[in-house]
Formats: C-alpha cells, sequence, structure tokens
C-alpha cells in the first residue's frame, strides 16, 4: 500500500509512478472532471458514490484515460489520504493535458448556516451536471454574492426556478415534505443529496420533486447541501425581502450525517 501522503499540495498520477508532486500551484488549469469531499481524522461518507459520480463523469468526457488507470488512480488516491487531521482532498482530471490529479488541502472552518443571495443568478454553467467544467466561473458567481453580504447565491433557469447553489444543492421543507429541484431540470447530482434522500425515504418522510421561484422559498426551511459543509439551513437572505423560516430540523439531520461518516479504505 502507498504511503499517506504528508502535507498539502498538488499531485499528479502516472502509471506505474502512482502519485508525485506536481506544480505547487492552487489554480491547476482547466479541468474537465473533479470531486471533493470532507475527510475528518480519515473517515468520510459517501465515499463510494464519490468514486462512481467520478469515474462515470471521467468516462463521459471521450478524452479520459482507460478505466484501468481510473481505478487504479482512486486507488492510489484512497491509499495516500491522510487518516489524522481534517482535510477536503480534490480528484481531478485536467483539460489541457488529460492528467489525473489528487490536490490535497486542509478543509476550512465547517459552517453551521449560511446567508444567500437571492438574487436569481441566471445559471452560468456550460456543463452542469458535471463537476468540473465550470468552478471558476461558478467562483466569480459567489464572489459576487460576497460583495451583496452573502456567502452563497442561488442560481435560477430561464424561467426563474431555483436550481442550485454555486456549490452546492437546494432541498427545503413544504410542511412535512422534503423537497428538491426536478430531475428534469439541469442539476449536479449530488452525492448528500442523494444520502439525505434515502434516509428520508428509510425513515417514512415524504420526498417530492418540485419547481419553485425564489419568492416561493420565503419563510420556508431551506438548506444548503454539499460534501464538505453537509447541511447549512439558510440563516438570511440578501438581494429580495425574504425571511428566512426557522431550522427546525436542521440540527438532528447534521447529528446524523456526522455519525454515518465511515474510516477510509485502504484502496
Amino acid at each position: 500500500m502507498a504511503q499517506p501522503a504528508v502535507g498539502e499540495g498538488l499531485l499528479a498520477w502516472s502509471p506505474g509512478r502512482g502519485l508525485t508532486p506536481g506544480p505547487q500551484e492552487q489554480d491547476g488549469g482547466r479541468l474537465l472532471v473533479a470531486d471533493s469531499w470532507l475527510v475528518r481524522a480519515g473517515r468520510v461518507r459517501g465515499y463510494d458514490r464519490h468514486r462512481e459520480r467520478f469515474l462515470r463523469a471521467c468516462g463521459e468526457c471521450g478524452t479520459a484515460p482507460p478505466l484501468r488507470s481510473l481505478v487504479e488512480f482512486w486507488q492510489d488516491t484512497t491509499a495516500a489520504l491522510p487518516r489524522t487531521g481534517d482535510w477536503f482532498p480534490r480528484v481531478e482530471l485536467a483539460a489541457d493535458s488529460n492528467e489525473l490529479r489528487l490536490l490535497l488541502r486542509p478543509a476550512p472552518t465547517l459552517g453551521t448556516g449560511i446567508r444567500l443571495w437571492a438574487a436569481g443568478q441566471p445559471d452560468p454553467r456550460a456543463l452542469p451536471r458535471r463537476k468540473g467544467p465550470d468552478l471558476d466561473t461558478l467562483a466569480r458567481v459567489r464572489r459576487r454574492a460576497a460583495g451583496a453580504g452573502a456567502e452563497e447565491a442561488v442560481l435560477v433557469s430561464p424561467d426563474g426556478v431555483v436550481l442550485e447553489a454555486a456549490t452546492a444543492s437546494v432541498l427545503w421543507w413544504e410542511d412535512d415534505t422534503l423537497c428538491l429541484p426536478s430531475p428534469r431540470l439541469p442539476v449536479l447530482p449530488g452525492v448528500t443529496v442523494a444520502l439525505i434522500q434515502d434516509r428520508a425515504r428509510r425513515t417514512g418522510i415524504r420526498v417530492a420533486h418540485r419547481e419553485r421561484t425564489l419568492t416561493e422559498l420565503d419563510g420556508r426551511e431551506v438548506w444548503l447541501v454539499n460534501a464538505l459543509h453537509g447541511i447549512r439551513p439558510v440563516t438570511g437572505w440578501t438581494g429580495l425581502p425574504m425571511n428566512a423560516g426557522p431550522a427546525v430540523r436542521a440540527a438532528k439531520w447534521r447529528m446524523w450525517l456526522d455519525d454515518i461518516m465511515e474510516p477510509l479504505p485502504d484502496k
């Protein structure tokens, strides 16, 4: 088994050599595919789902390395992930070099709530169902949200229907029903959202796909969900005169997400 990586930075992968230090700038160029998740003391959640999403997205690119190389890269990545500390690693398929890479990053401080910009940003993504190609574009959207006093921005369809946030899925509650955007809409297939849906159905909570405008979320319990922060209830809105609904369910669900973290496999 490969020795766990120490420190942080960009590691490039090649057959036979495995992961070796690459250029240490954080911006390694345009990406065809990316995937990332939280590692806390060697524990993760939904790791197999992240693997399948990454391999599937690479396979859809047409120019990706063969499946055998992708599997070997993932095995080497798994072995190299630190088993101590809090990390937010990202696996990448670079556009220019077609190179597979692992970016090791310490995890930022995790949020328990979030202030959301409700300006209704038209979706700027070229490939909304694949994580990676639009990361730079979405970073610019978040910077605009920060300028408006928020931490995140909501993306909407041309007719104003809520899609997701720049770096997170959007879920909300209508009475006792857990709601999320319709699968016909251009949204990223979120790993954490899938885990939440599975748990809701197992425990008898109704799950519904609905199309709502921003103003129809006024006063509701709204969550932003991703692999890093888990569930963050919206605690305030900017850009529209909207009220954040009481986050009566979020704390219990956040505890459940923490409880389902599992040890990383050896490879």
